[in-house]
């Protein structure tokens, strides 16, 4: 079952590892789709953290996956692979995918692709996959974050911040961010966070302590490392989960084992690109099961900071490594 697909397409190769300016548009074919697969006319893709880093050279494609960037995709059906049902070519979806999003056409294993949300349109849609598979994941699967419990995340304002904050906020929880600037912290409230911390004039520890009463926090989700880890020990709370995702700030640290011992706190943390499709499958049904009413219901959404055209790829990349708030969108086709 398909629709009449070219046999070339526009894509965005990297030319070399380096800064935004090594994204290049390149026509490339057409890829098609395999066993368990669907292939996805492109309406729009965004742009992640992982991708900024696979550009530098620090990230490379698991075996397998495209060359080409881009981890999460919003379009129409325009092929089934055998082995798939529950799909019609012309269908409006969203998928995770492991590569090959920043393209004309990108092939998706069939379980991680979700119809779009009701009163989504293709940019926003697009906005959802990565950082919602990512935040659901690790702060409800691996954290267990409870309701009325507190939860700090920090980079209030990305697109994983963002997200965090609103499903958090929406599942009952108590949520401190930082952010930073005073501007940042109040987009920060208005999505849902009970406190915003400006990192730049504040202490996020003492703010944390503060917030909670002396108690601490329940469970924190971090990208920054570094010297983060030790601050994020100190006000955490008993039986407090750490979940890291990212490290911008560094990957080594030195830590005082003695507080994880006595307040029994957990650290943990995973990255999302090299599981196995079963496993994106599960988090593919909680999503459908728990989330995508709630996106349906406009309760919480996909924040979007600016788009550009497919071709522009090199301009997208260059702001989303200067100042942005949530997820910064590729168009690719109406």
């Amino acid at each position: 079952m398909s629709e009449s697909i070219p046999a070339m397409m526009q894509a965005i190769a990297i030319s070399e590892p380096g800064g935004p300016e090594v994204l290049v548009p390149k026509q490339i074919p057409t890829p098609e789709a395999g066993a368990g697969d669907v292939l996805i006319k492109v309406a729009a893709a965004g742009i992640n953290r992982p991708d900024v880093m696979q550009r530098i050279g620090l990230y490379p494609p698991p075996p397998g996956a495209p060359d080409t960037p881009g981890l999460e995709v919003s379009g129409t059906i325009a092929a089934i692979g055998p082995d798939v049902s529950g799909f019609s070519v012309g269908d409006r979806v969203c998928a995770l995918v492991s590569g090959g999003g920043y393209a004309e056409y990108c092939v998706a294993p069939a379980p991680q692709t979700l119809p779009v949300p009701d009163g989504l349109d293709m940019v926003a849609a697009a906005g959802v996959p990565e950082t919602f598979f990512t935040v659901w994941s690790n702060l409800f699967d691996r954290a267990q974050l409870q309701p009325s419990e507190s939860f700090l995340v920090h980079g209030g304002t990305s697109g994983i911040g963002t997200t965090a904050i609103q499903l958090a906020h929406a599942f009952g929880a108590k949520v401190l961010t930082t952010a930073g600037s005073d501007d940042k912290c109040a987009v920060c409230r208005e999505l849902g966070a009970d406190r915003a911390i400006n990192y730049r004039s504040e202490d996020f520890v003492s703010a944390a302590k503060e917030f909670t009463g002396g108690k601490g926090v329940d469970v924190i989700l971090d990208m920054v490392g570094g010297d983060y880890a030790a601050r994020n020990i100190d006000c955490m709370a008993e039986d407090g989960r750490l979940v890291y995702i990212a490290f911008l700030e560094g990957f080594k640290v030195q830590m005082n084992l003695m507080p994880i011992m006595l307040k029994r706190l957990t650290l943990t943390g995973s990255t999302l690109r090299p599981r196995s499709i079963a496993e994106k499958a599960a988090i593919a049904e909680a999503l459908r099961e728990k989330v995508w009413p709630l996106l349906a219901q406009g309760k919480i959404k996909p924040v979007i900071d600016s788009t550009f055209s497919l071709s522009d790829a090199a301009k997208a990349h260059a702001r989303m490594d200067a100042a942005h708030i949530g997820k910064i969108i590729l168009t690719v086709s109406d």
